[in-house]
């Protein structure tokens, strides 16, 4: 099976006060059909840059992105916009405040014409139902919601469109650790569901390891580790990986014990 996504030898290139500053440097990775892969490292190591790429919201300085065998680097149509979907950190600036949810989530299906006008509505309920959120929001702003109902609108606006590949920059982080489990356990579902395919934005070292099947360790725009999660966890190669799992908070000696 072709790989649905392939990064070709990505550089980005920043000019800032007459000074060059390389965000990526010659990167390339690949992400398979129903993969979770997971982009991490520090602040500053290109995640959400890269992340900015696949979505094509910047160009690259050089190289390629292939998306289902097509170069999307520079030119995408509106079948490559549908299938590459996003959803950001926080949904309270993600999600138009002048906007019930239903205007919301009925505007994918209006503009990629998933269904016929008249069965929008139809669909809509649909969608609320699919993230566990009941009908009723529909007629409320976002405004009224919690930041976990926020965050489930975004992802029912996310996947209206039918897409492929779902980019999530720190899907959990503006929420508290209660509902982050609740929507990462939906994330899994909807995967599942809907046949989706994950590429995973975070900095949270914990998520990571119950989310992904793959995980790329970037530091200073480079891949310094790349490989199945299960095996980075257990055997890490870089003393960047070690340090980055070394991090991740515990509560029990136990666990303090496996860190590398």
């Amino acid at each position: 099976m072709k790989n649905l996504l392939n990064i070709e030898n990505i550089t980005k290139e920043y000019n800032v006060a007459g000074k060059t500053v390389v965000a990526l440097n010659n990167l390339s990775l690949e992400v398979n059909h129903g993969d979770c892969l997971a982009i991490v490292g520090e602040s500053g190591s290109g995640k959400t840059t890269l992340a900015r790429m696949i979505l094509g919201l910047e160009y690259p300085t050089a190289g390629n992105i292939i998306f289902d065998e097509i170069n999307i680097t520079r030119k995408r149509n509106r079948k490559n916009r549908k299938e590459i979907q996003v959803i950001q950190q926080n949904p309270l600036t993600s999600l138009n405040p002048k906007k019930k949810i239903f205007s919301t989530i009925a505007l994918p299906l209006k503009i990629h014409k998933i269904v016929e006008n008249s069965n929008i509505e139809k669909k809509v309920k649909e969608l609320l139902l699919s993230v566990s959120l009941p009908e009723e929001l529909q007629h409320r702003f976002p405004s009224s919601l919690s930041g976990g109902q926020r965050q489930r609108v975004a992802i029912a606006r996310a996947i209206a469109s039918n897409p492929k590949i779902l980019v999530l920059d720190e899907p959990t982080s503006a929420l508290d650790v209660l509902v982050q489990a609740k929507i990462l356990k939906l994330l899994t579902d909807l995967q599942n569901n809907f046949n989706l395919t994950y590429v995973f934005i975070t900095h949270d070292l914990g998520v990571v390891r119950n989310m992904s099947n793959r995980m790329i360790v970037l530091k200073d725009g480079k891949i310094v580790e790349t490989g199945k999660t299960s095996n980075i966890f257990l055997n890490p190669q870089s003393e960047y990986t070690k340090n980055l799992i070394r991090s991740i908070p515990v509560v029990s000696e136990q666990e303090e014990n496996i860190k590398p």
